[in-house]
């Protein structure tokens, strides 16, 4: 096996993008310059810039609960640090941030003196793209490194990474590695830079990792710059304004890939796996009554899959009640094509003890009809949490009752391989988003 990680990796220094393809030219002229090696493919599929906040991660450094590298990567001593800050502030311990555990960080951070706001964790924000996406595209990856300090210069480091190739590979492939980091405002000012960046000839994708913020100029220019914007709805911390900004992104003729979407794939699948049976089919159109449990915190798989359902099934959205109480109750009543019937669709978010890596994944789903005669009953639910609670809403006997497996790895980084390589309009996705956004436009 041939093996070469990080090939150049230059000390910091201020932003220059003169100097930045210098470094990468000597980076591949060394690499080249009389090596017998398997000569190194230069990024020649496509550039990405990754906008890489992890403030909690910081947060929780200066705050020394955190020891470790700030890296971006929510793993097991990153989610114990997490619940070790929640257990310090009387916080619901769950091991991940939700909106009350950040916005309690943020307060004490601010009640630092600013001697105690250093630390002196090493960031390892910006040196890898995930082994499956490095190994099999040589691309550029331009990562922004937003961090805490009030500095207004930006600094860059270049790196180069070959992943491990077959040991008859002819070439390496290799990922080159361009890092800024700085102070959210001084990576504002470099927007014009951070778009220059990205080789011309190439797809170009942005991976926002937080929420999306048409107003913020650096979100602004980069999304303008990209044939495909790529967001997670999981991070979004007020999902009705910011499912609303993507569809207004949407509208605009930039593509949008949300990584979240494709965690609600095998619900989609078995929910239309129910209804293929022929004697089944017709039962669709009785369907008036849809029930949504997911976890608490963020509703986005929610809005989708039922934007998604109401869609196919073209029903028109008519009222939005939000209800609220333990389980933040929402219900929206659509009219539909068929017969003129009123459906009633209710969210629910439902606290549960071992909560999963994605904040608000679907717990459940019932459809059913108040026609006692029509074979439409079914239950999806979450193989780790049971249908109990649908099943109690009466007649499981007449249901059929489906487990649901979620897709083997639900790490944002990995479902962002599979959308690399197919990326583009998603006719569906813009569906099922369009008709959340007609949804959540009725409680405005």
């Amino acid at each position: 096996m041939i093996t070469t990680p990080v090939v150049a990796l230059q000390k910091p220094k201020g932003i220059s993008i003169e100097e930045i393809e210098s470094e990468l030219r000597n980076i591949w002229r060394s690499q080249s310059d009389g090596n017998t090696a398997p000569m190194a493919t230069r990024a020649s599929t496509f550039s990405i810039v990754v906008y890489e906040p992890e403030e909690f991660q910081q947060l929780l450094a200066a705050l020394t609960f955190y020891k470790d590298a700030i890296d971006g990567l929510h793993g097991p001593k990153t989610r114990e640090a997490i619940r070790q800050a929640q257990m310090a502030y009387g916080l619901r311990v769950t091991g991940r941030v939700d909106d009350l555990t950040l916005a309690r960080l943020r307060q004490e951070y601010a009640n630092l003196s600013d001697s105690q706001r250093t630390f002196s964790n090493p960031d390892l924000r910006g040196f890898n793209l995930s082994e499956a996406i490095a190994a099999q595209n040589p691309c550029r990856v331009i990562t922004l490194c937003p961090d805490l300090s009030d500095d207004i210069g930006v600094t860059a480091q270049v790196s180069a990474y070959c992943p491990v190739q077959k040991r008859n590979a002819s070439n390496l492939i290799c990922c080159e590695y361009i890092t800024l980091r700085g102070s959210k405002s001084a990576l504002e000012q470099v927007a014009g830079i951070v778009s220059s960046l990205m080789i011309g000839d190439l797809p170009k994708f942005v991976w926002w990792k937080a929420t999306p913020n048409p107003e913020q100029s650096l979100f602004s220019q980069l999304s303008e710059t990209s044939n495909c914007l790529i967001v997670d709805s999981s991070y979004f911390s007020e999902v009705e304004s910011e499912l609303n900004k993507i569809q207004e992104i949407t509208e605009s003729g930039k593509y949008i890939a949300d990584l979240n979407w494709h965690r609600i794939f095998p619900w989609q699948e078995l929910t239309a796996e129910a209804f293929d049976p022929p004697e089944r089919r017709d039962a669709l159109t009785e369907i008036d009554h849809v029930s949504i449990d997911h976890e608490p915190g963020n509703a986005a798989q929610a809005l989708m899959f039922l934007g998604w359902l109401a869609s196919r099934l073209e029903w028109t959205p008519m009222r939005y009640v939000m209800e609220g109480g333990d389980y933040c109750i929402r219900k929206v009543y659509f009219q539909s094509g068929w017969g003129n019937r009123e459906i009633e669709a209710e969210l629910a978010a439902i606290p549960v003890a071992d909560v999963g890596e994605v904040i608000g994944d679907l717990i459940g789903i019932r459809l059913t009809s108040d026609n006692q005669a029509a074979d439409c009953c079914t239950i999806l639910c979450s193989e780790t949490m049971g249908c109990m609670r649908m099943e109690a809403g009466g007649g499981a006997q007449a249901c059929r009752v489906e487990e649901v497996s979620a897709i083997s790895d639900q790490r944002a980084d990995l479902i962002l391989g599979q959308q690399l390589q197919r990326w583009g309009e998603d006719v569906l996705y813009q569906e099922s988003l369009g008709m959340a956004d007609q949804i959540l436009r009725l409680c405005q």
